[in-house]
C-alpha cells in the first residue's frame, strides 16, 4: 500500500474550470456475466437470470429476496433506473437483503448492471474539497477500512479513479451507504450519487478474471 496525504499541488487539476465530470456507464462485456434473482430469500420463488443490464427487473420478477452471482462483479440500485441506493455485488450468495447491505435505511434493489473491471491495478485519488482542491490521498493496490486512521479526513468531495473499480462506504469497516467509483473523475459528490461529502473507508472490486480467489 502507497498512501499519500497532502494540500493539493498545482498540476492543473485544482481549480480546474472544465466540465463537470460524469459517471462512467460501461457498455455490455463480451466476457460471460451472469447473475440470478429470486423473488424470496435463501434462493426460492420465481428466478430470474440476467446476462446484462436490467433497467427496471420488477417488470420480471415481484421483488429481489435473494441473488446468486455467477459471474460479475455487478452493482444493484434501490429504484428502477440505476437511481437510488447503490449496492456492490461481488461473485458469490446473497441469500438475504442483510448480505448485500449492512444499512439498515433500505433493502430494496430492482435495477442492475455490470461493472466495468479492466485493470489488475488499482489507484485512487480522494480530495477533500469539490473540483479537486484541498488535501488529496493517493491509495494504490489495497483496501482502507478507515481513512482517519491513514491520516485523512471523512470529508470526501471529489475523485479520481485512475485504475481499478472501487467502493466507498459512508462508515468506517466498510458499512453504511454505498458508492461504486469507476475509472473517471469525479468532480463533485453528487457524480457518485452521494448527499454529502462523507466517506470513511474504500476497498477494491474484486473481478475473478484478475483476482483469483484467495490472491491478494
Amino acid at each position: 500500500i502507497y498512501l499519500f496525504a497532502f494540500a493539493s499541488d498545482n498540476d492543473g487539476t485544482a481549480g480546474n474550470s472544465g466540465p463537470a465530470a460524469t459517471k462512467i456507464t460501461p457498455s455490455n462485456s463480451p466476457r460471460c456475466l451472469q447473475l440470478a434473482i429470486f423473488e424470496f430469500e435463501n434462493f426460492r420463488g420465481k428466478k430470474v437470470q440476467l446476462s446484462g443490464e436490467c433497467k427496471d427487473v420488477l417488470e420480471k420478477a415481484q421483488r429481489v429476496g435473494s441473488v446468486i452471482v455467477e459471474s460479475g462483479p455487478w452493482v444493484g440500485f434501490e429504484h428502477p433506473g440505476y437511481v437510488g441506493e447503490q449496492y456492490v455485488l461481488e461473485k458469490g450468495e446473497y441469500p438475504r437483503w442483510s448480505t448485500w447491505t449492512n444499512c439498515q435505511r433500505n433493502y430494496n434493489m430492482s435495477s442492475f448492471r455490470p461493472l466495468k473491471v479492466d485493470s489488475s491495478e488499482h489507484k485512487l485519488h480522494l480530495f477533500e474539497n469539490e473540483g479537486y482542491e484541498g488535501r488529496k490521498m493517493e491509495i494504490v493496490d489495497d483496501d482502507v477500512p478507515s481513512l482517519w486512521a491513514y491520516g485523512f479526513q471523512d470529508r470526501v468531495a471529489s475523485a479520481k479513479v485512475i485504475n481499478g473499480t472501487w467502493v466507498g462506504y459512508m462508515y468506517p469497516g466498510y458499512r453504511g451507504c454505498q458508492y461504486v467509483f469507476e475509472h473517471g473523475e469525479f468532480k463533485h459528490w453528487n457524480n457518485w450519487g452521494a448527499t454529502a461529502p462523507l466517506i470513511q473507508s474504500v476497498r477494491r472490486v474484486r473481478d475473478m478474471q484478475w483476482h483469483k480467489r484467495g490472491s491478494k
